[in-house]
């Protein structure tokens, strides 16, 4: 983005000296059998029933087992047909990973033998298997394992790239209520002195205020506060995350004010249009002087705090043309006063109480808000839900009386309004079931945690991954605090997370490698199938970004196939502009976000940049309130971006051509094509791109030409006037319901 223009309160205050951690005195050891994370078939003997075309070697036995996915075994075009590997001694089976090609197994049994021709023990069968890639967690032990396909599920035979098979072993990683978080986090008392609490929030400011590599630093630090009054003023740059300790946003008062305005940023001294990658939760503001100035853009979340006083959103410059600041978030929160506006180009709250509201740029969106202006896009911009369809709370750290740390886990609601709080609904969960991981951790200790049943909690810091994380326990937590950011080196896919109920994925920036990614998060394998309506997974305050930092690649950042998955709050990020090089072949990445799961719903969806098609909704049934986007800046010639013959471009947000439900509610898309001022000419022929259907519906959206470089001929398909419209400059095409 770079526009240029469980029920408690009154927690006791707990002794501690600032900057100083806990001993971990309640420490813990988990020792119990856990899935490693090797692929032990590799290279082992294998031998099949058949092979197809007349016992061609290329499609035998081994080439399942040979680690390369470009391989594969492929047999007769017949039922039964089945396939073994000898593992060379007797192991203890936890999980085998099955990569079908087309040709795939819907009815199939897998079983174990320590001999390999009697004593046959099934361990895993089904009758509806889905093809693609499915993990199947497995228990039970032998030296040979053999799949048996009894139905296939197209009209050729069974075709497997890769068989992978893990085992296990006893480790033992350590635990505790009264963790060691690390260095980049401090954790203040309401005994430190004032001083000594404001010098440590400035020494994370002062030194990166106006310098050329804090944007894109690996500088990272989280604050956390226990219950008690604090005198401070909190300037929150980049990379840092202020968060209260109590169970409510009342035990954690801060009576100077946090603050975040423009004249910070390195190059762009006049906007606040790059303050992105900042938050505060769980705490209260008594502002200093009435009002507190929260001027941010992407990746900024205020969540679960109550502002005892006015707030404006825009900052402190903002008149005469300056000052502009481009998309923001806020939820299950509560300001007593006026929020302001101001100079906010979009912006979306959800599930909030207000004293009342004023101003608005392009696209103010509310859902579930009280106090929230009436709806009346576009004049004035302000579209309004009486309620969000459903919402679950982000887990959250706090404190209790005894000095034990655990994460709240609020409940799921459904036709929701108003802050949760005081009394949030929910769970919770003692830092004991967590692995606290640190950067100096290997990828093999995060994946060990989480085969042993662990939670993860990322401590700030950049985690380099060499292979995959894998979430396939149901209602695993995977957190973060303060901007945790995650590089998948190599070219591998950061994280999947397997379709099972209740994963909870937050506060975590997906930062692209530079070798290309398949995706950098994947929720369910492809053909997921299962209901979540119940129980979903869910994604909140989650980035992605592609360049920047380095020229980062990967074709996809987020990929859903899960049912009834929750996206609350990303921010899906091709770089313009960074410390590293960027442009159209340097950090490349097609879509942000490819949705195949049914009844998904995003709530704040912000995607900006990616080169093709940015939003891709496969699913049906899906929901989205607020969508932000820009169009790549970079397109070199209309020659190289087109989605298909007599269309310029790509949509920004694609609903599929089978979709038959669908609704969404406030988006705006915006062009500037004019790097260098070589490509103003470039067009687009549509922002949203839909089929034709009663039940595929939105509702206040809008398309804006910056500074009029590049048109947009249309908001959705074809309705919508073209900008820029003429004798105007910046100002949208409005459209307020489709069809």
């Amino acid at each position: 983005m770079r526009k240029h223009t469980l029920l408690m309160t009154g927690l006791l205050a707990l002794l501690g000296s600032c900057g100083t951690q806990l001993s971990p005195n309640q420490s813990t050891s988990s020792k119990q059998a856990v899935c490693n994370p090797g692929n032990i078939a590799v290279g082992k003997n294998a031998t099949a029933s058949s092979s197809e075309w007349g016992g061609d070697l290329s499609v035998a036995a081994k080439q399942a087992f040979d680690g390369n996915t470009a391989s594969r075994w492929s047999s007769l075009h017949s039922d039964p047909q089945w396939i073994q590997v000898d593992l060379g001694s007797v192991q203890q089976l936890c999980e085998i990973t099955l990569q079908w090609e087309t040709a795939y197994g819907k009815a199939f049994r897998i079983e174990v033998s320590n001999d390999g021709s009697t004593g046959w023990s099934q361990i895993y069968s089904t009758t509806t298997g889905t093809g693609g890639t499915q993990v199947l967690p497995v228990t039970g032990s032998g030296r040979y394992v053999r799949l048996t396909g009894t139905q296939r599920g197209t009209q050729w035979g069974y075709s497997l790239w890769e068989m992978g098979i893990k085992n296990t072993s006893s480790i033992t990683l350590p635990t505790s209520d009264t963790p060691d978080f690390g260095p980049n986090v401090k954790i203040f008392s309401p005994t430190d002195s004032a001083a000594t609490v404001q010098a440590a929030l400035d020494n994370a400011f002062t030194p990166y205020n106006k310098n050329a590599t804090a944007q894109f630093g690996n500088q990272r630090f989280a604050f956390l506060f226990k219950p008690g009054t604090y005198n401070v003023w909190a300037n929150v740059g980049f990379y840092t995350h202020l968060a209260g300790l109590g169970l409510n946003p009342d035990d954690v008062t801060i009576t100077r004010n946090i603050n975040v305005d423009s004249g910070w940023n390195f190059g762009d001294e006049r906007n606040a249009t790059q303050n992105f990658w900042r938050s505060v939760e769980n705490l209260a503001v008594l502002p200093e002087g009435g009002s507190t100035r929260w001027a941010v853009s992407q990746a900024a979340p205020m969540r679960r705090v109550h502002i005892r006083g006015n707030m404006n959103l825009g900052p402190s410059n903002m008149d005469f043309g300056q000052g502009y600041a481009s998309g923001g978030y806020l939820a299950d929160s509560r300001v007593d006063g006026q929020v302001v506006s101001g100079s906010q180009q979009q912006w979306y709250t959800r599930d909030s109480n207000i004293g009342s509201w004023a101003g608005g740029v392009w696209n103010m969106v509310f859902s579930g808000v009280t106090g929230a202006p009436a709806n009346s896009f576009p004049n004035p911009v302000h579209t309004t839900l009486a309620t969000t369809p459903v919402t679950r709370e982000k887990p959250y750290l706090y404190i209790q009386p005894d000095g034990k740390y655990r994460v709240f886990l609020p409940s799921l609601r459904t036709n929701s309004s108003g802050a949760t709080w005081p009394n949030t609904p929910g769970t919770s969960l003692p830092m004991s079931q967590f692995y606290v991981a640190k950067p100096s951790d290997s990828t093999a200790t995060l994946n060990q945690a989480l085969a042993q049943g662990l939670n993860l909690f990322f401590t700030p810091g950049v985690y380099h991954l060499t292979e995959t994380l894998n979430v396939t326990r149901a209602n695993t937590v995977v957190m973060g605090i303060g901007l945790a950011t995650l590089v998948p080196d190599g070219g591998i896919n950061a994280m999947n997370v397997a379709d099972v109920d209740g994963v909870r994925i937050s506060d975590l920036l997906f930062d692209a490698g530079t070798t290309n990614s398949a995706a950098l998060l994947t929720i369910g394998q492809a053909g997921a199938s299962l209901s979540h309506a119940t129980n979903p997974i869910s994604v909140q305050d989650v980035y992605f970004r592609i360049g920047g930092a380095v020229a980062g690649k990967a074709t996809t950042s987020l990929i859903v196939n899960s049912h009834n998955t929750l996206i609350d709050h990303i921010w899906a990020w091709r770089a313009d502009h960074g410390n590293s090089p960027t442009g159209w072949t340097i950090n490349t990445a097609d879509t942000g976000v490819i949705v195949n799961g049914n009844n998904v719903l995003a709530t704040g969806l912000f995607v900006e940049h990616y080169q093709k098609h940015e939003v891709i909704w496969n699913g049906q049934g899906g929901k989205t309130i607020f969508f932000q986007n820009e169009m790549p800046y970079d397109v070199p010639s209309q020659g190289v971006w087109s989605s298909a013959a007599g269309t310029n471009g790509y949509a920004s947000y694609k609903v599929g051509n089978n979709v038959t439900s669908h609704e969404a509610w406030g988006l705006g898309v915006y062009c500037f094509f004019n790097i260098g001022g070589t490509n103003t000419n470039i067009v687009a022929s549509r922002g949203i791109e839909t089929p034709n259907n009663p039940n595929v519906k939105f509702h206040s959206l809008l398309t804006v030409s910056l500074g009029n470089n590049g048109t947009i001929s249309n908001v959705i398909n074809t309705t919508g006037a073209a900008v820029p419209l003429p004798n105007t400059n910046t100002v949208p095409s409005n459209v307020i319901s489709y069809p």
